[in-house]
């Protein structure tokens, strides 16, 4: 038990680390598309889709942890 609920502690933060920089690359690629950057706005959606993906693979594996 002590260990399945270290690793629900650790998908907690996990999940909540990625919401987090999820929340931070939304608020500066809204910057940067209102500040015409366009090359730093195609990065930013970039690694938006990259975060998207590792929180969607996360979400799969949880469905196996239970």
């Amino acid at each position: 038990m002590i260990t399945q609920d270290c690793v629900d502690v650790n998908s907690v933060e996990t999940d909540e680390s990625l919401r987090r920089q999820i929340e931070i690359k939304t608020t500066q690629l809204e910057i940067a598309r209102h500040s015409n950057m366009r090359l730093v706005a195609e990065t930013l959606k970039q690694q938006l889709d990259e975060l998207d993906k590792n929180r969607n693979f996360n979400a799969l594996m949880t469905l196996f942890d239970d």
